[in-house]
């Protein structure tokens, strides 16, 4: 493959620490490389140094000649004087980009729901973003950088933005390289991993569950001390084998060492023990909604577009949704969708217009709210101090741990216990007040967007945690990977209504698309966008999901045949050697099929989901 950029011995210092010492990395023509490792170790500064944006204090970064090179800044760059048409597609003429297939894709999947002559110094934060992203699609590059490109795009958003970058180019053509803590998304998009850590680079190839798989043996084999790190990443991969078979498949390696490595581990939740705890704190009756419609009359604040508008505007329809004790659900929706709404009838923030919210006399709610207000009042103290005027000891798993082993847990040092709260990283925050929260013991827990500011190593901290908490569990996230991860259900508010999905995300994306082609004739870049999505008729789509059905319930019994000829063999008369063999046939037999069949599972789910 030809080599497009490259940064040979890279050293960078900042006046309090160094970032890279020594660092060596290429990207070639085909590399689609996803970047990982903790907050502050050098994830976005890399990035940067190899796009140019930084010089290094030693080394440097070679290009092969004229190789165009584009990234998206986590710092909003736009000029605010422009329009969102000339932010996106600058001076080229209208008949010029619009007959850009390219160029429709993009403007279809980010920005079809904005105004075209709107300034962009009057869009919001999350708009913004969006015209930025769409601005670099739209253009054409040989290499590009994305920093956090999923920050303020929800599950529609970010589906489309895989599906983009991923036909974006030929395979052995142009070169990505993306940091972000969506790992749903890093596993969809990268065909390599750099991990930041300590100063240096680690590749490994695959996506994000390969290099869970890879580390955890990386880890075993060298018998390293960081034993809590490699334990919380073996949790991680048993919760990514025991979903689609295919997942750790996708790379070079067997998924015999998958199994082998998660033989000892359970499944990340004991559900039943979960709920029997559940219901001795909160008896039956969590929340029931029953009939709600919510409708707001008069000047009310749009979700979706963050302005007042006038008139009356119906935001739920006859939303009925009884909470058990112990559920764990995440709810689903787009931008606007009402959401939020939903979740203020929960906590009691809003009144339905028509029908009934009952809570059981026992709930105590927390929300885990987007905001950090729960840390203002302490911003001047010392996290120590805060932590200690809560209960000195906690609970979780059967184990009594004090807060400070719980602060450890969640990836906090000595260093920080001493630090004012002010002085945190945005994650830190994020942590202490999810800490916080949990010290309270609610036996109703909201997460409002809880993957925000946090990297891939304190998401997987931060699920392991909730996977012993004893309570009701509602998740609102356009985390794909982190809503799987730790509720057991899912439902989507769908043009005001509230809907189970059975079949998980992929339901609600096949809903939403549904939703969006009747809503697309007022709006012909949303069109565009549509036509661009799977080719499969309805009864091709159903046909192929009847057989990924079939083929699981298939595995399923050969892995059990493959077990069941593992055992015979061992108590077989190891004399017999005719009997050994046949024994050995059968179940050579029986992985070569299980070998067929994992290949036409991927097969069919790469078809479903294009």
């Amino acid at each position: 493959m030809a080599h497009l950029l490259g940064g040979e011995n890279l050293h960078l210092s900042f006046p309090t620490r160094t970032v890279l010492e020594g660092v060596t990395v290429g990207i070639d023509a085909g590399d689609r490389i996803g970047i990982v490792g903790r907050n502050g170790d050098g994830k976005s500064t890399l990035m940067k140094v190899l796009a140019g944006r930084i010089d290094p204090d030693q080394g440097r970064v070679t290009s092969r000649s004229g190789t165009r090179i584009g990234m998206l800044d986590q710092a909003d760059v736009l000029d605010p004087s422009l329009t969102v048409g000339q932010a996106v597609v600058g001076d080229r003429p209208e008949h010029e980009w619009a007959g850009d297939p390219k160029v429709r894709d993009v403007i279809g999947g980010l920005v079809a729901d904005l105004d075209w002559d709107a300034p962009v110094g009057e869009l919001s934060g999350g708009q913004r973003r969006r015209t930025a992203l769409a601005a670099l699609l739209a253009q054409e590059w040989d290499v590009l950088f994305l920093d956090e490109p999923t920050n303020h795009l929800d599950v529609d958003g970010i589906t489309w933005l895989a599906r983009h970058l991923n036909s974006r180019w030929p395979k052995s053509q142009g070169g990505l390289v993306v940091v972000t803590h969506d790992r749903w998304f890093l596993d969809e998009v990268s065909t390599a991993t750099w991990e930041v850590h300590d100063r240096i680079v680690d590749p490994f190839e695959g996506g994000y569950a390969a290099y869970v798989l890879q580390r955890v043996e990386r880890d075993r084999q060298a018998a390293v001390t960081e034993a809590k790190r490699q334990n919380l990443m073996k949790k991680e991969l048993a919760w990514l084998r025991r979903g689609a078979p295919a997942r750790t498949s996708k790379p070079k390696f067997r998924i015999e060492a998958a199994n082998e490595l998660i033989s000892d581990v359970p499944p990340p939740r004991d559900t039943v023990e979960l709920s029997r705890m559940a219901v001795s704190r909160l008896g039956k009756r969590v929340v029931d909604i029953e009939d709600a419609w919510v409708t707001y009359t008069g000047a009310h604040d749009d979700e979706e577009t963050g302005h007042r508008e006038a008139g009356e505007h119906t935001v739920l329809k006859d939303v009925t949704w009884l909470i058990a004790p112990g559920e764990r659900t995440g709810i689903l929706g787009r931008n606007g969708a009402g959401k939020s709404t939903l979740l203020g009838l929960v906590t009691g923030d809003v009144q339905p217009t028509s029908g009934t919210v009952t809570r059981g006399k026992t709930v105590k709610l927390a929300v885990l709210t987007q905001q950090l207000r729960e840390l203002e009042e302490v911003a001047e103290d010392r996290v120590s101090d805060v932590v200690g005027r809560y209960r000195t000891s906690y609970v979780t798993g059967g184990k009594e741990m004090t807060p400070g082993q719980l602060l450890e847990r969640l990836g906090f040092t000595n260093e920080h216990l001493a630090t004012p709260v002010k002085d945190l990283s945005g994650g830190q925050k994020r942590r202490l007040q999810l800490l916080l929260i949990l010290l309270e013991e609610p036996n109703v827990l909201v997460l409002d967007e809880p993957s925000n500011d946090l990297d891939t190593d304190m998401l997987a901290a931060m699920e392991d945690l909730l996977d012993t908490w004893p309570g009701t569990l509602l998740v609102v996230s356009h985390d794909r990977y982190l809503l799987e991860r730790v509720t057991d259900q899912q439902y989507a508010v769908l043009d005001g209504r509230f809907r189970h999905l059975p079949g998980g995300v992929d339901e609600y994306l096949r809903l939403a698309d549904g939703s969006a082609l009747q809503t697309s004739e007022s709006n012909p870049m949303a069109a565009s966008a549509s036509s661009q999505g799977s080719s499969l008729s309805g009864a091709e789509s159903r046909a192929m999901q009847k057989e990924v059905g079939s083929i699981e319930r298939k595995l399923s019994k050969l892995r059990e045949t493959v077990a069941a000829r593992e055992q015979e063999l061992a108590d077989h008369d190891q004399t017999d050697f005719e009997g050994l063999g046949e024994i050995t046939a059968r179940m050579n037999a029986a992985k070569d099929e299980i070998d067929e069949l994992e290949m036409r599972w991927l097969e069919l789910s790469e078809q479903l989901e294009g």
